[in-house]
């Protein structure tokens, strides 16, 4: 089979390698997944350059925590699972359910873990959960870190979206357009910010309320919270340190930031905006077996469908990573093989 492979102290995507191995058996416990299906994130780009927790993966590691496909083979004991069950990977293989916690276990797709971008995948049993109904391998494939952040982000705090609330999504990557698309279905008015012309059309076109074009006005932040009325109830912080103090003169009173950004690491982190709104952040890190089967069972309810830009071979992997770090991304970048 085949799996590309991280090699230890990489850098950059020089440092890849496209392998040929023996196809894995699983072990007691453990199910072979035959993976049909990968997307990226943004996470997989800092890996790629050594930038990940900590810096460069101390030893070889299969990247992708995001992976759709059917399992292959059961190992001793496994019930409840079985062959030719469409399934994906959960990002933390020990997160059945509840608030985040330390015992959550490693994460696929980097140091510790395994990682989806290979021919078959061997994960413990109750590592794995059935994909949506509704949805193609390539569509399953893009829900394990940026579905389940997005969910997490709007609907398992301690304030779930509802109806008639605002939502403010920054950019068009896949978090956001995720987020967007759970929000409407909720019931939600949803603003979005866009630096291109094109994109603020096609994101209207989901669904967005209204789009703030972040290069023509500078204080983004202020002038999306006039279009929600005075401040939003949620905001989706992808950006990081360079967009969290727009996103604090975006949130409303009594509002929540779920704070996921690293996109950016330079600028404004002072929470003192918050006191005077009464308003929180919370810490978003993807989500745990629990979040993904409501993600799905909420996913299948309302018809969603991922936002795929593009698809490329798994031969073609290394391309999809220059095109998903590209300003002409839209969405998911997703890898069939």
């Amino acid at each position: 089979m085949r799996q590309w492979i991280v090699q230890k102290g990489a850098a950059s995507l020089d440092d890849y390698e496209l392998r040929e191995v023996e196809t894995p058996a699983p072990g007691a416990g453990e199910v072979l997944v035959r993976v049909r299906a990968c997307s990226l994130n943004y996470r997989d780009q800092a890996i790629a350059r050594g930038v990940y927790m900590g810096g460069p993966v101390p030893e070889d590691i299969v990247p992708l925590s995001d992976g759709a496909g059917e399992i292959a083979a059961l190992g001793e004991g496994v019930t409840g699972l079985a062959v030719g069950d469409r399934v994906a990977g959960i990002f933390f293989q020990n997160w059945m359910d509840g608030p985040p916690n330390p015992g959550v276990g490693p994460a696929l797709g980097a140091a510790g873990g395994a990682g989806m971008l290979q021919d078959y995948v061997v994960l413990p049993a109750h590592g794995v959960v059935p994909l949506a109904k509704s949805l193609s391998f390539e569509e399953a494939a893009c829900l394990p870190c940026a579905g389940v952040t997005a969910w997490n982000a709007l609907m398992e705090g301690p304030r779930p979206t509802k109806a008639g609330e605002s939502v403010l999504v920054l950019g068009t990557g896949g978090v956001s357009l995720l987020a967007l698309q759970i929000a409407k279905a909720a019931g939600a008015k949803v603003v979005a910010t866009s630096g291109s012309a094109e994109k603020i059309e096609r994101v209207k076109q989901l669904g967005a309320d209204a789009v703030v074009n972040y290069r023509e006005v500078p204080a983004w932040g202020a002038e999306a919270a006039k279009l929600a009325g005075g401040g939003f109830n949620h905001v989706v912080e992808v950006g990081g340190a360079g967009t969290l103090a727009q996103s604090i003169a975006a949130v409303g009173f009594a509002g929540e930031i779920a704070l996921i950004g690293v996109l950016t690491r330079e600028g404004d982190t002072s929470p003192h905006g918050l006191m005077f709104k009464g308003a929180s952040i919370r810490g978003i890190f993807v989500g745990s077996k629990g979040m993904a089967e409501r993600l799905n069972a909420f996913v299948d309810a309302h018809g969603i469908k991922p936002v795929i830009d593009r698809t490329f071979p798994m031969e073609q992997a290394l391309d999809a990573y220059r095109y998903q770090s590209s300003a002409a991304l839209y969405g998911k970048v997703v890898i069939t093989l």
